[in-house]
């Protein structure tokens, strides 16, 4: 057991910084293709934490969880199996707290995110792929006697997906005063899980009529999960830094996400460029990943003759990703020829 001063101490840091920290605004996305016949859509900018990202949200969690646990102790080496963003707010909470943080990471991770992590004071433990990260953080913690924290098991159960102004708390606030405030659907990614099964949670507690869609990009298992309900099933594993899987992971609970939208590579890249342009700004590959889904569920409002709201999240921005997402040659050799995806996309906003 941690000892009880070095744990409140703890405890009061992560909450202090908390307290420290406004809440993320609430972007509306002015589509006339969509507007005029009463669909809006929004997005929550989560690039706007101290960290960057949505993942700021996950790793204030997990650390308060494992503290609450006895988990965690007084010089305890933190390790993690990431691909980048939750690493990067998870390195930003072990420097608070004085502990060493390990990522384990594969090579492929933007070199940007490596530099935030080692910027917080965090080490990085490369690795071949994405399948590889769990034994070797496993491996990692029993050597250094530390913790594993484990996102990919424990996002789900972290949060308190009641209220206590999680994500999905905040989201329905912020769109009290809306046209359409209470959305009918809301869209987001999945690595952990974690965020769909907390946002699922949320709106069947308050009774909302609001359905959960996951957009999943290509190469990753939990579309075919969902379908099949085979825990067993394992893919290649996404191209887009930050969502999908090569396993079902844990912490994705099938039954609390009503749809899911299959998006390419070129799509979430084309979408990415596209939205980047509407708004003035870069955001990152997963945003674009959302993006088509929102769209493709407001295509199918419009034809439908349905009206209502439609809210996701701006996962984090696209600086990360300039040598890579926003490099043409690095997006040609790795996912293909995008400009014909990005005429759709125009063609479908027009």
């Amino acid at each position: 057991m941690p000892s009880a001063p070095w744990l409140h101490e703890a405890i009061a840091r992560i909450e202090a910084d908390y307290q420290r920290s406004a809440d993320t605004h609430l972007i509306p996305l002015r589509l006339p293709a969509f507007a005029a016949q009463g669909i809006d859509l929004y997005l929550k900018d989560e690039s706007t934490h101290p960290t960057g990202s949505l993942k700021h949200r996950l790793a204030r969690s997990l650390f308060l969880y494992a503290l609450c646990n006895g988990w965690l102790h007084e010089g305890s080496t933190v390790v993690e199996a990431s691909s980048g963003s939750t690493a990067v707010s998870e390195a930003y909470f072990a420097r608070l707290l004085g502990l060493p943080f390990v990522a384990v990471m594969p090579r492929s991770t933007s070199p940007e995110k490596i530099a935030q992590i080692e910027f917080h004071g965090g080490r990085c433990h490369l690795v071949g792929s994405a399948g590889q990260v769990y034994e070797e953080a496993r491996a990692i913690a029993a050597e250094t006697g530390g913790h594993y924290m484990d996102q990919f098991t424990y996002a789900e159960r972290a949060t308190d997906w009641r209220g206590n102004n999680n994500i999905a708390e905040s989201m329905f606030t912020q769109m009290a005063r809306e046209r359409h405030p209470v959305p009918r659907w809301i869209v987001v990614g999945a690595g952990t899980g974690g965020t769909s099964a907390t946002i699922g949670r949320y709106v069947r507690y308050q009774q909302h009529a609001t359905q959960v869609c996951v957009a999943d990009p290509a190469g990753s298992v939990f579309s075919a999960y969902h379908r099949t309900g085979d825990a067993s099933l394992t893919a290649p594993g996404s191209r887009i830094e930050g969502i999908g899987r090569p396993r079902v992971e844990p912490s994705f609970i099938r039954t609390l996400v009503d749809r899911m939208v299959d998006v390419a590579d070129v799509d979430s890249v084309a979408a990415m460029r596209v939205l980047s342009q509407l708004l003035g700004r870069r955001v990152g590959p997963s945003t674009g990943t959302n993006f088509v889904a929102m769209l493709t569920l407001a295509h199918e409002m419009r034809e439908r003759g349905e009206s209502g709201s439609i809210l996701s999240l701006l996962c984090d921005a696209g600086e990360r990703y300039l040598p890579t997402y926003y490099n043409c040659d690095w997006v040609h050799q790795t996912m293909g020829d995008c400009a014909s995806a990005e005429q759709r996309l125009n063609a479908l906003l027009a």
